[in-house]
């Protein structure tokens, strides 16, 4: 099964012999949810609900030529199985409402017209305390509840860790990677060239990497960032644990608190994520910084490039507090 937008007769015949909608059911619209990047995804309407269907296939829906293990969608359906025994964290997530293996097809409650929060990039956006506590508790919760010496099987997630891999800890740093950053805003190319040949630099950003890529104890929701939260009336909920895998908690930390910088938000939102997430969930904060780091760096250098509004002054600013980290 292919999905295709333009092919709905194909999508409705499949979605009744899978059992998902009823022989009665037919598809009145179909449209994008979203802009993802990795998945080619779609809302199914028809008379009485709306589905959202997202396929994942062998590459990066938004850039093609970047190849991806398409299994990544079974790898999510289990992860949406998993929290089910954990109220606090189905209630943040949409309900799993089938799965295609063979496929690489998941059927997911839709949520509605929800926008994600990558609005916070923009100038004078700011997460409210109850939203900020809402995605710090889901974090939370999830690292203490999903911890285990043995990281289970299903979450070990070695090719799209190989894949993110390459994008945070190696793209970013290559002197000739084929991306002019000067295309996203005049003179980052040159801005970039002070940490792509900065060698002690990258040794250490290369030490942080073998750590991501090392099994750890925690199950981590992987994409921990404002692409993977939706805002609606009943607050965040939180979507797309693909690159889902058990590792250092710290690893999704990092990333959250990256991101709350990169949308310049007030510092005191760091303080107060940190102050909660460590009510419950002990954690080693040099690590976390280091991730948070990298993070920065990846998004600001590499080519998973964010609608940032900051200017070039600001970037090396961010830049320049992530090298301190390592040095």
């Amino acid at each position: 099964m292919h999905l295709d937008a333009q092919q709905p007769l194909q999508l409705q015949d499949y979605l009744v012999r899978r059992g998902w909608i009823d022989e009665s059911e037919s598809i009145t619209a179909l449209d994008k949810p979203g802009e993802g990047n990795m998945n080619y995804t779609l809302r199914v309407s028809t008379p009485i609900r709306t589905l959202i269907v997202k396929q994942a296939r062998a590459y990066v829906e938004k850039y093609p030529t970047i190849a991806a293990p398409a299994e990544r969608a079974v790898v999510e359906g289990h992860f949406y199985e998993a929290v089910q025994s954990v109220s606090v964290l189905a209630e943040q997530m949409p309900q799993l409402l089938g799965i295609d293996p063979e496929n690489n097809i998941l059927v997911l409650e839709d949520l509605g017209q929800s926008p994600d929060y990558t609005s916070l990039y923009q100038p004078g956006q700011q997460l409210s305390y109850d939203e900020l506590t809402a995605l710090t508790d889901y974090l939370a919760s999830l690292h203490h509840h999903f911890t285990q010496i043995t990281p289970a099987p299903l979450f070990v997630n070695r090719a799209m860790r190989v894949l993110n891999h390459e994008h945070l800890f190696v793209y970013p740093f290559m002197t000739d990677n084929g991306f002019d950053l000067n295309t996203v805003q005049p003179g980052l190319q040159e801005l970039a060239m002070a940490y792509k040949t900065d060698e002690p630099l990258k040794a250490a950003v290369q030490h942080l990497g073998d750590a991501y890529l090392a099994d750890g104890t925690t199950l981590l929701h992987g994409d921990y960032y404002p692409g993977s939260w939706l805002r609606t009336e009943a607050g965040p909920k939180i979507i797309d644990p693909e690159f889902c895998f058990y590792g250092p908690p710290e690893y999704d930390l990092g990333v959250f608190i990256a991101h709350l910088l990169m949308a310049d938000q007030p510092v005191s939102m760091t303080e107060q994520v940190l102050a909660m997430y460590r009510e419950t969930n002990p954690f080693d904060d040099s690590l976390r910084q280091r991730f948070t780091a990298v993070e920065i760096m990846r998004r600001l250098i590499g080519l998973a490039q964010l609608p940032l509004h900051l200017s070039l002054d600001r970037k090396a600013q961010l830049l320049g507090e992530a090298r301190y980290i390592f040095v």
